[in-house]
């Protein structure tokens, strides 16, 4: 079977891409950059932007289906910018899916889409909790645009499925882990409230599983066609645990400083509005919904996953950590794969 992956040289990408031509398929990858990782993987790369339409039905010609993992994350950047990856994006993916008659589309969610300021979300499927509002966050807006646009795309002839796949991390991470660490060894790393808010996270081989088991069981009529699912470990730990966690991992500094949610939130107002006005480079090191994401609690209930499509997570928390310290040189066992 040919397979399209949207953004497959990015962290869930290449795992996508990997598990993909593991299980004998061929496997194109639709990227703005080239990575050498999918050139040894023996993936066929297309280059292009998401926004351009016609770059999109080019790249999914002769396919079978479209995994639709790329996206604009992130907490900052402008709305046209996150509306043109996301939703345009998106659409521009399903338009090729009608033009070529592809069948299937499993579509990279987020669990951001649910967000509502600091109310938690605790041990809930994906049907029991509404979507957000008046997010502050581009990034929410515009998945929470496209996952309903491609769960109304489900018919007879287009069966599509969102997962939601909450903190994804663990062996050959090169965003999220890497700038913890550097924070945490400058010294500029703080838990936001109490860190001791329940949260769950999803490591890397279980969230490509979770792909594949929806893949799998997907077709029109299908249980799972048309539905959004939370996807994570099932191991819900205090927000504390879970980030020294992962710092201890990678042989950095734990965290025990913490700033109170209300002074981060005014951190984040204040972050928002210079980097509004001012030509300050990257990210700020603070918004208000990353304020409140950080000190909410957030764990989800699998049981929607497992009975619809069989997803079972492999890799416990503590066997990610053991990778991962393999990964960074501080001791353990395992591989990525």
């Amino acid at each position: 079977m040919k397979i399209l992956v949207t953004g497959g040289g990015g962290f869930l990408g290449q795992a996508l891409c990997h598990g993909l031509r593991e299980r004998g398929h061929e496997v194109a990858s639709f990227n703005r950059g080239h990575y050498p990782e999918l050139d040894r993987l023996g993936v066929v790369q297309l280059r292009g932007d998401l926004a351009d339409r016609d770059a999109v039905i080019h790249a999914a010609t002769g396919c079978d289906a479209i995994f639709h993992n790329a996206a604009k994350a992130g907490a900052w950047g402008s709305y046209d910018d996150y509306h043109r990856a996301n939703v345009l994006g998106t659409r521009h993916v399903l338009d090729a899916c009608r033009a070529h008659g592809i069948g299937r589309l499993v579509y990279t969610s987020t669990p951001s889409v649910t967000h509502r300021a600091t109310h938690p979300v605790e041990g809930l499927g994906a049907e029991q909790v509404p979507y957000g509002e008046g997010f502050k966050a581009h990034y929410a807006t515009t998945k929470t645009i496209a996952e309903k646009e491609v769960l109304a795309a489900n018919d007879a002839t287009l069966a599509t499925v969102a997962l939601r796949p909450r903190l994804i991390w663990g062996v050959g991470d090169n965003q999220l882990l890497p700038r913890l660490v550097e924070r945490a060894r400058a010294g500029r790393l703080r838990l936001v409230g109490d860190g001791d808010n329940l949260v769950d996270t999803t490591y890397i081989d279980n969230a490509a599983q979770a792909h594949f088991d929806a893949f799998d069981a997907l077709a029109p009529g299908a249980a799972c066609a048309g539905r959004a699912y939370f996807i994570s470990n099932g191991e819900p730990r205090t927000m504390r645990d879970t980030l020294n966690g992962l710092l201890a991992a990678a042989g950095a500094p734990t965290v025990d400083k913490s700033l109170p949610f209300g002074a981060a939130y005014a951190i984040g107002a204040v972050c928002e509005g210079l980097w509004s006005v001012l030509p300050l480079k990257g990210e700020p090191p603070l918004t208000r919904f990353l304020a409140e994401q950080l000190a909410t609690t957030h764990w989800y209930d699998m049981g929607p996953a497992r009975r619809d499509f069989g997803y079972v997570p492999r890799v416990g928390f503590d066997e990610g950590l053991a990778r991962l310290r393999v990964a960074w040189g501080v001791g353990g066992a395992s591989s990525q794969w």
